[in-house]
């Protein structure tokens, strides 16, 4: 079978959970499962493809960043990007994120992945200049199938957008970290012990239900700093936040780095806390877990699809429930020791290799 995938997100993601799912997926295609695969994007910024040690895998050249290059490299690989499609003639084309326009020649099927329904949940935490939803809803309604990365995501586009639940399936993405280089040592990371936050702060993400939370506990205060790790410097309102909170601001704090800087603050934190009021998959506890680092963690949408019973649970609107399940996993060694071994067993469920496989059965199925 031939499965190329399209320009969107390798033209303006350097590093991200959409590329790698689509990186990934495409060298599992091509590795495990012997298909014959192309990422046809003539001008990348992705940092996997430009790792990529896979011959023949990419059609384009790796290009620098700049301000608004990825509205630029879009316009120009959905020109240069067409006679590449037309010449590989696949059966398959794999949309990577969301376009009122298709890549895809005549005769090909087209499959397109939803992440989230984020932006149809959350509407007021975003611009209505925005054109996601717009696009797409365009996009949902060209694919012949629309694969959803858990069943809350596919419960959410059903009920958004009508689509027919035969025309979506469900496929969970697997994990992965790429650590590069040497770890950073204890000193690096932290002088204190620490809870760990990882990523994006914003809106349904529930950073302030954190800060919260945190604030509100003399013990968690006393023993542990706050790191967040990623999701830019904090900006004037969550210093404000923080201070108003009674949170210590020395003991709040951001880091940024490589995979291979997140691995060593996953290995060393006490906890991984994850607060979100809403999330299509969630792959951080998963990454957690791969480094031994125990969970609290969100009762909601597709969270405890993901956890499983490795997770300390909490409700995310309530700051005693999730102040009570930190705690538990801070300071009681042996719920600490449940929860790592347990998410060692989780692992098991999510793989790379599981999330090629099953695509390729979708594949085959739309395209016979």
């Amino acid at each position: 079978m031939r499965i190329a995938f399209d320009h969107q997100i390798f033209g303006w993601q350097e590093y991200g959970g959409v590329s790698r799912y689509a990186y990934e997926l495409a060298t599992g295609l091509a590795g495990a499962c012997g298909q014959d695969v192309n990422i046809i994007c003539p001008l990348y910024v992705n940092r996997y493809l430009a790792e990529s040690d896979a011959v023949g895998l990419v059609t384009g050249v790796r290009v620098p960043v700049f301000p608004k290059s990825g509205r630029i490299y879009r316009a120009v690989n959905a020109v240069l990007g067409w006679p590449g499609m037309r010449r590989f003639r696949p059966d398959i084309v794999h949309e990577t994120y969301y376009s009122t326009r298709t890549a895809a020649p005549k005769g090909s099927k087209v499959v397109l992945t939803v992440y989230d329904m984020i932006h149809e949940r959350f509407p007021e935490n975003f611009s209505i200049a925005d054109p996601t939803r717009r696009e797409k809803a365009a996009a949902v309604l060209r694919a012949d199938h629309v694969i959803c990365i858990s069943e809350q995501t596919r419960k959410d586009l059903v009920e958004f957008l009508g689509v027919p639940p035969e025309k979506t399936s469900v496929v969970h993405l697997g994990f992965t970290l790429r650590p590069q280089g040497s770890q950073p040592s204890q000193d690096e990371a932290s002088d204190r012990p620490y809870l760990l936050y990882v990523g994006n702060r914003s809106g349904y993400k529930n950073f302030d239900g954190l800060v919260r939370a945190y604030a509100s506990s003399p013990f968690l205060q006393a023993e542990f700093d706050l790191v967040c790790f990623g999701g830019g410097e904090f900006n004037a309102r969550e210093r404000d936040a923080v201070e108003k909170l009674g949170a210590a601001a020395s003991r709040v704090r951001q880091v940024a780095g490589d995979d291979s800087v997140l691995a060593s603050y996953y290995r060393q934190a006490r906890a991984f806390v994850y607060p979100s009021r809403y999330e299509g998959f969630g792959i951080p506890p998963l990454e957690a877990m791969s480094f031994g680092c125990p969970v609290a963690c969100s009762n909601v949408s597709s969270i405890p699809e993901v956890v499983g019973d490795a997770a300390e649970m909490f409700d995310p609107s309530d700051t005693e429930s999730m102040c009570a399940a930190i705690e538990r996993v801070a300071s009681d060694e042996a719920r600490r020791a449940e929860l790592i071994a347990r998410g060692r067993a989780r692992l098991d469920v999510f793989s790379w290799q599981r999330c090629a496989q099953q695509t390729l059965d979708i594949y085959r199925r739309i395209a016979a």
